[in-house]
């Protein structure tokens, strides 16, 4: 008889992990003890070879479903004899921190069945919990995961509940965040900042019912932050939500009672529906039948759009307030235009009462705020596509194993902010933080980073950032950097994009070259231009911008990118004649200003998000966006509707087979599409051409630079009718590689920016690329008027 030490490591905590290894050492007769650590799990017990080999052995084989096992050991330790085995529980921990977070969880089926159940002592508790479900990530305050490190430390368990948390057999034995109607979470339903209606439970939820039927607009706090809930059937309430919220036509997120409901009223694919009822729960965007329509306000709540965005309840709370108003409700972010979601009790009875007619708060903290995740699988290829990153999918991303143990932070980019950290050979992308524009945004960039730093006991010794000097990240970065006295690197823009996408599908090593196609609004080139529309090749860890579109003017600052008529503009002022009617998107003072600054403009972009908005605005779609890609989603819309009249066949691109671009000529798309339009073309046709054309641009390039791997990353990517498009013409003939587990967005860059500087990767510019060819000879250079002309 022998001791022995086994440390497992990855997402083992908050998972029932401790329980589970309790009940199997208990089933083997085997002495000793578990604990949670910094860096994962620990269990000592004493056995004989065998038998230590088996428990090892069924330990990785049985886990918790939940969790993710990425590291486990076992060895011989000094002897020590134990005569029983138990869980122990501990303050603080020396080791090194490096254990994964688990994300949070959505209401289990057990717990579900428990609230609806009449004879259960939770019976419509809304904060029932149990080791397979509810907060985890949002809670946690510091390591290891513990019920006094987490926001759950004010509420003492009963006695029914402790014996629950002592009772082996028990769904809730060793449960940190246990607790019922009688030792728990209270609830409160607010009228104004200074005044509670009541704070009985029932009452609150008989008062919500009540508010919502007579179309009042309630919000609720949920797992990781307020919700704004409201009849998805009243028009008025919606409109309502809408003017307050200033948010004059983004779409809305719906909550539906069951999946039952869901399928009655949306084109559901057995993907979707699995999606809908993950233990992740994310938002998906679904093709509603007519069935749908009839109950829902729709034009109201996705003006222009053809698409729904579905959820289930993810909490207790959630399931309990759905079920009692039976129909289904909008449930969207509560937050003032422009900035995060709201999550702190305080600044919702501040500020959210200029939304909301009623407020409805709890007693559990929230540390860490997380929006819902949005989620859309491609209508004719199932392709997953992850619009936004957060409840549920992060902290942990289990897809990359970092080749260094520094620690490595890259800040991201802009818009859909997020940041990354490599922590003792292990990487956590955080939730998606908002837009860095408004200063709410960058506040809880800042909050949620320093929270980490804290919860780790981490100093980065190595910061990167975005190339744009006037990004909140890159500034951030700067002020980081210098506080920590670290090294500062500036990975570019698109080239984070391609390496993010590389190493989530393990091609940083391979042999073979890969074309990396990144498309998307925008991005500073190392030109000093905007970047968009952009074609690498990498190989030998080298990446080598080898094609892009032609530059068009970019005036007008941000105008560029919310105005699609701008957009209409620049990419035809290279185009003979002038559009018609695009003079008249214009007063006269706005156009010789904007003329005289196109004549003069030292400034220019490559953006295929641009010429998306460009083609919107000439097809009369959307001239001015109150949204991000709104224009571009009504242009996607159009040709999904061609498409499912016609089929993929499409006869024609605006780009011709066999040329052989170095540059991409952006004038002769636009040309193209400007003739189709004086030819009386009908828009469904030209929008659907547009898509096509980009599709066989693809095979001119790859077949240009004699690759047979292609990546595609960026906004433009979020696009499910482009990429059923590119899988449908190239599948067989190329290997194609689209984002699984991050968002082609630019949620990616954080990620992508960190993998650039760990291995070491390096931008080669066109005269690099030109004396290498030259010095080896095993590559040709031809000049051609002003034009080169690169063979490969």
């Amino acid at each position: 008889m022998n001791t022995y030490h086994l440390h497992i490591n990855g997402i083992v905590q908050g998972v029932g992990f401790r329980p589970f290894v309790y009940q199997l050492a208990t089933e083997m007769q085997l002495n000793g003890y578990v604990k949670n650590e910094s860096d994962g799990v620990h269990v000592f017990f004493n056995a004989v070879e065998e038998q230590a080999n088996l428990f090892f052995k069924k330990i990785k084989q049985e886990a918790p479903a939940r969790s993710k096992i990425i590291f486990a050991s076992l060895h011989k330790t000094a002897d020590k004899i134990f005569n029983n085995f138990s869980i122990v529980v501990i303050d603080e921990s020396g080791g090194k921190k490096q254990v994964l977070l688990s994300p949070d969880v959505a209401l289990c089926i057990n717990c579900k069945s428990e609230l609806h159940d009449i004879n259960n002592r939770r019976f419509r508790y809304p904060f029932i919990t149990c080791t397979q479900c509810g907060p985890r990530y949002s809670i946690i305050n510091s390591l290891p995961y513990e019920r006094h490190k987490t926001s759950m430390q004010k509420f003492t368990q009963c006695k029914s509940c402790g014996e629950e948390y002592n009772t082996v057999t028990d769904q809730r034995f060793f449960s940190q965040t246990n607790s019922c109607n009688n030792c728990g979470i209270g609830i409160s339903i607010h009228g104004n900042d200074s005044s509670i209606l009541t704070d009985n439970t029932e009452e609150v939820l008989l008062y919500i019912k009540n508010y919502l039927q007579q179309g009042k607009i309630l919000a609720v706090k949920s797992m990781g932050g307020y919700l704004f809930l409201c009849d998805a059937a009243n028009e008025k309430a919606i409109q309502l939500l809408r003017s307050r919220k200033c948010r004059p036509s983004k779409p809305f997120a719906i909550l539906y009672p069951t999946i039952e409901k869901v399928n009655t009223g949306f084109k559901l694919s057995r993907q979707e529906k699995d999606l809908l009822e993950s233990e992740e729960a994310p938002i998906v965007l679904l093709y509603p039948k007519q069935e749908g329509y009839n109950d829902l306000a729709a034009k109201d709540i996705a003006p222009g759009l053809n698409r729904l965005g579905i959820m289930l309840p993810c909490s207790p709370l959630l399931e309990l307030i759905i079920s009692d108003f039976s129909k289904p409700l909008i449930a969207t972010s509560a937050n003032l235009s422009g900035s995060p979601i709201i999550y702190k009790d305080k600044d919702a009875l501040e500020y959210l009462f200029e939304i909301a007619d009623y407020v409805v708060s709890n007693n559990r903290d929230i540390i860490i705020p997380q929006d819902d995740s949005v989620v859309l699988v491609s209508q004719y290829l199932n392709q997953q596509i992850i619009l936004r990153r957060s409840r549920g999918y992060a902290p942990a991303f289990l897809n990359y194993k970092p080749l260094t143990i520094r620690c490595i932070l890259s800040t991201g980019a802009f818009l859909k902010s997020s940041f990354t950290l490599s922590v003792n050979g292990n990487v956590f992308v955080s939730q998606f933080l908002g837009s860095g524009e408004s200063y709410e945004s960058q506040q809880m960039y800042k909050d949620t980073l320093e929270h980490w730093l804290k919860l780790y006991a981490i100093q980065p010794v190595v910061i990167i950032a975005d190339k744009h000097p006037n990004y909140f990240s890159h500034q951030y970065a700067i002020e980081l950097a210098q506080r920590f006295g670290t090294e500062l690197k500036l990975v570019q823009h698109h080239e984070a994009h391609f390496t993010a996408l590389l190493a989530e599908h393990n091609l940083l090593h391979d042999a073979e070259a890969v074309l990396g196609i990144i498309w998307d609004g925008t991005g500073l080139g190392t030109d000093g231009n905007i970047w968009g529309g952009e074609f690498f090749k990498y190989e030998n860890n080298e990446l080598l911008r080898c094609y892009h579109f032609d530059y068009f003017p970019a005036i007008a600052a941000d105008k560029l990118a919310l105005e699609p008529r701008m957009a209409a503009l620049c990419a035809t002022s290279d185009c003979w004649p002038e559009p018609d009617k695009l003079q008249e998107k214009f007063s006269e003072a706005e156009w010789n200003t904007y003329q005289t600054l196109i004549q003069n403009t030292s400034l220019f972009s490559s953006s295929v998000g641009r010429l998306f908005d460009a083609v919107a605005s000439l097809l009369d779609l959307c001239d001015k966006q109150t949204y991000e890609g709104e224009a571009a989603m009504y242009l996607q819309v159009l040709a999904e509707s061609y498409v499912e009249k016609n089929g993929f066949a499409m006869d024609d691109s605006y780009f011709k087979a066999g040329a052989h671009y170095y540059r991409i000529p952006t004038a002769t798309l636009m040309q193209g599409i400007l003739m189709d339009i004086k030819k009386g073309k009908v828009n469904e046709y030209i929008a659907a051409k547009f898509h096509y054309s980009l599709v066989c641009l693809i095979d001119i390039v790859a077949k240009n630079i004699n690759v047979e791997k292609i990546c595609f990353s960026g906004g433009v990517f979020q696009n499910a009718l482009l990429v059923d498009w590119i899988q449908k013409k190239y599948s067989g003939q190329y290997q194609l590689f689209f984002h699984q587990n991050l968002p082609p967005n630019d949620e990616n860059i954080s990620f992508g920016q960190m993998v650039y500087v760990d291995n070491n990767i390096r931008s080669m510019s066109k005269n690099d690329f030109i004396n290498k060819a030259t010095e080896s000879n095993s590559k040709t250079v031809k000049t051609v008027k002003t034009e080169k002309t690169i063979n490969y």
